[in-house]
């Protein structure tokens, strides 16, 4: 969950949009293509396959005094000359290619690497460089909540290079390993696996770490600090252990309490947990909680009491915003960590992905009366949102990376799931989000990428579903008006009346709705055509009520008449 503190069974219907409609959509989709704002750093000549990052850091953990980062990168085509890393200001003291001296220019965030002689695709080279220094972003160099010093990374969307040379886009996924030497007083946490602890200085230990699997720039982290460590009773999903500050030792094993559960969840639905261990961490993050691949960074007042009156948690018994948080940073592990968005226009695979999962986890043991308070909440702060700014769930123009960071990759982006998974029903759905995770395990994936995983799933067609939800903006405003009219002595007809009053293009998405007479309930569809559709049904009887979207499946307003 990164975001600015405080945020901090069906039937598949076929849908027929007019010739009209579907040429306004496709237009809106290639003119945002054509005149996007926003310059994003591909992975085009060369590729980091692994990174190798040996860190030394000094008593108080104010500097970096000697690092060297070994990356490997493959060559993506011939004659390749240059490796252009994007790199912060701390100081360079040598390149190596192969173990070769190389020339290099480091300014302006970029650190330019001759190769000696021009490359072939697929080659494999090797780049060294090794620097010092005290990083002004990415490493965050601090003190905890107790006034201990620490150094916690946090990358997110783009920072990682502040400290280790890199190409800083998350597609541009590797494995890494960290070696880092710290005081011996200090834990030391990363992503992977530990392989081994030494003292290798008097006062210091070196510990080093290795994740095999490719994870993105924005996941590579290590913390440093003074961290009162404690681990859960009983088997686990995973190894899992909480690394936080002295003052939240007694707090911590209640306060990750959703954490086992969540892993047991996701695992069970999705697929098996894709790293070597979790570590959760309380210190130093800019954001609510930062989601890195086996080592996520939540916020240093994750623990501390509120004054606000966000509700406790009638299973775990601590407050409900740490429930939906903690499995939101663990429903990440498979969405966002191993399988990342290709580009930023597609953040809402990992945080509308996210943010429903954690609404399901939340469905599985708070029960379906939260769910769905949990649902209406993320509606309401996105329709709040939405009026102040108009902007397609695939954006590909909003220039400032933070500011993607909003209600429509969050919540809307979860809603668009739910919606996904109303129409599909239970069982296509989860086969579907499942196929579409083994796909791109470890990989990345884009928003057609799952449209193709779901419609295999479930044999729907769903170009229309995301033409409208996906690569258009807005959500319907529906108002609903009905007439009942006896037409013979024992008998009626219903005629409902459905307007779309938003001023946009009209969404065609069919519509459940409940018909309550005092002797029963019963459903039918309504298929809009238009921006208002019109249907006539025998009724027996004046109906007590009419609801629409009994089954609340779809992201919208309504007013009834």
């Amino acid at each position: 969950m990164k975001m600015a503190r405080p945020f901090r069974e069906r039937e598949a219907f076929p849908v027929r949009v007019p010739r009209a409609l579907l040429s306004v959509l496709v237009l809106v989709v290639l003119v945002s293509g054509a005149f996007a704002k926003r310059h994003e750093r591909l992975i085009e000549s060369w590729k980091p396959t692994n990174y190798d990052v040996s860190l030394i850091l000094d008593d108080r953990l104010s500097e970096i005094t000697s690092a060297k980062a070994v990356i490997t990168i493959q060559s993506l085509r011939d004659n390749l000359s240059l490796i252009d890393f994007d790199f912060g200001e701390l100081t360079v003291d040598s390149v190596t290619v192969d173990a070769n001296n190389a020339r290099f220019e480091h300014s302006n965030g970029r650190l330019n690497v001759t190769l000696p002689k021009p490359e072939s695709r697929d080659a494999r080279i090797v780049v060294t460089v090794a620097y010092h220094g005290s990083p002004k972003d990415g490493l965050i160099l601090s003190s905890d909540k107790s006034g201990k010093p620490s150094a916690i990374g946090d990358n997110w969307p783009n920072r990682l290079h502040n400290w280790i040379p890199c190409l800083d886009h998350p597609s541009a996924k590797a494995s890494v390993r960290f070696t880092v030497t710290a005081p011996e007083r200090t834990l030391v946490v990363a992503n992977g696996a530990l392989d081994k602890v030494e003292t290798v200085a008097v006062g210091t230990r070196t510990w080093t770490y290795t994740e095999r699997a490719p994870i993105p720039p924005y996941c590579m982290i290590i913390a440093v600090g003074e961290f009162a460590l404690t681990k859960p009773d009983g088997p686990t999903v995973t190894p899992l252990a909480y690394y936080v500050p002295q003052p939240d030792k007694e707090f911590a094993m209640q306060g990750f309490a959703p954490a086992n559960p969540s892993l047991k969840f996701f695992s069970e639905t999705v697929a098996p947990y894709p790293y070597e261990k979790l570590a959760l961490i309380v210190g130093a993050t800019r954001f609510g909680g930062m989601e890195n691949s086996g080592a996520i960074v939540f916020s240093s007042n994750l623990f501390d009491r509120r004054s606000n009156s966000d509700p406790i948690s009638k299973v775990f018994k601590i407050r409900s915003g740490i429930v939906s948080l903690v499995a939101h940073e663990i429903a990440h592990q498979w969405f966002g960590d191993s399988v990342t968005e290709s580009t930023w226009a597609d953040l809402w695979l990992s945080e509308g992905f996210a943010t429903y999962f954690a609404a399901l986890f939340i469905q599985r043991h708070e029960g379906e009366q939260e769910f769905r308070h949990y649902m209406a909440k993320a509606a309401e702060t996105y329709l709040n949102y939405a009026k102040k700014k108009r902007a397609p769930l695939f954006d590909t123009e909003t220039e400032g990376l933070l500011s993607l960071l909003n209600p429509n990759n969050y919540q809307k982006g979860a809603w668009v799931l739910h919606m996904l998974r109303g129409r599909l029903g239970d069982e296509a759905f989860f086969r579907g989000v499942r196929a579409y995770y083994r796909a791109h395990e470890h990989g990345t994936a884009s928003s057609e990428n799952l449209r193709s995983a779901l419609e295999k799933a479930s044999g729907s067609i769903l170009k229309d579903f995301f033409a409208r939800w996906v690569y258009a903006s807005g959500h319907p405003q529906y108002e609903l008006s009905w007439h009942w009219q006896r037409v013979r002595k024992r008998g009626g007809a219903l005629t409902i009346n459905l307007k779309q009053t938003h001023h946009d293009a009209p969404f065609l998405d069919p519509l459940q709705i409940e018909i309550v007479t005092a002797k029963r309930a019963m459903r039918t569809t309504i298929k809009p055509v238009g921006r208002e559709t019109t249907i006539s049904i025998p009724v027996a009887t004046r109906p007590m009520k009419i609801v629409l979207d009994p089954d609340v499946f779809v992201l919208k307003e309504l007013l009834v008449k």
